[in-house]
């Protein structure tokens, strides 16, 4: 199976070796460059965020992504997500396979049922949002590799580029969420309506905010420090993808 991995923040390549592919023109626009190495010989790549991360989270064409992507024949797709950790059990570089979304994001394009060539309307099942088998096959490759994980968890997704208010976390979490970030959505639920298997691999790089381990204040959030995580748990992420890319 050829399987797509959409990295970002986390994940800007998968290898120093990559070579672009040319992006398939789609109906819904523009789509970032795709990249194929050695090291994954069944996976498709991308940055999210396009080459020297130039796209916020709201400016991403996720239609043209995903599209793309099938068209250059994916099955699958393993999103790299990078999130604060909202849950108080989790710490920086943890690494969660979420199995549950909250959408808190507004005015993106979310749909294939408008603006594209067939006029299809979807009403696609998005019950578990995350893959079942997807996911059990990346914490079979987590294991396989020793690389602790949470298993299970909610990601609440929210607009960016800003990070959430102390408040804004409060609330998430008695909604329920365990991890935030920014661009689980509708990326998900767009490679549900094009029926491919979609499955999140999360990074914790940050408390969210008013998590840290401060008790007489809340510390600031650093993008820097953000960095400095994923940059360290690169190997251990790089071992679990491929080990996916040898089981799937």
């Amino acid at each position: 199976m050829k399987t797509a991995i959409i990295g970002g923040t986390g994940l800007a390549s998968l290898a120093e070796t990559a070579t672009p592919l040319a992006a398939p023109e789609t109906p819904y626009g523009e789509a970032v460059t795709p990249w194929t190495c050695e090291e994954f010989p069944n996976a498709l790549f991308i940055n999210r965020h396009a080459d020297g991360h130039t796209l916020l989270p709201h400016e991403i064409n996720y239609r043209a992504n995903l599209w793309m992507l099938r068209e250059l024949g994916a099955q699958a797709v393993v999103a790299v997500l990078t999130v604060g950790g909202i849950a108080r059990t989790l710490n920086n570089g943890d690494f969660v396979l979420p199995r549950q979304i909250i959408d808190y994001t507004w005015g993106r394009a979310h749909t294939f049922s408008s603006g594209g060539p067939s006029g299809k309307v979807y009403h696609a099942d998005f019950t578990e949002p995350f893959s079942p088998a997807l996911r059990s096959q990346l914490a079979a490759s987590a294991r396989a590799v020793d690389v602790d994980f949470h298993d299970g968890g909610v990601y609440g997704c929210t607009q960016g580029p800003r990070l959430e208010t102390a408040a804004e976390i409060d609330r998430m979490e008695r909604d329920g969420c365990t991890v935030v970030g920014m661009t689980a959505m509708p990326e998900a639920a767009l490679a549900r309506e094009l029926q491919m298997p979609y499955a999140g691999l999360c990074l914790v790089v940050n408390p969210a905010a008013g998590r840290s381990p401060a008790t007489e204040r809340m510390e600031e959030i650093v993008v820097a420090d953000m960095r400095k995580v994923a940059k360290a748990m690169r190997p251990q992420l790089l071992r679990v993808l491929q080990r996916l890319g040898e089981t799937i």
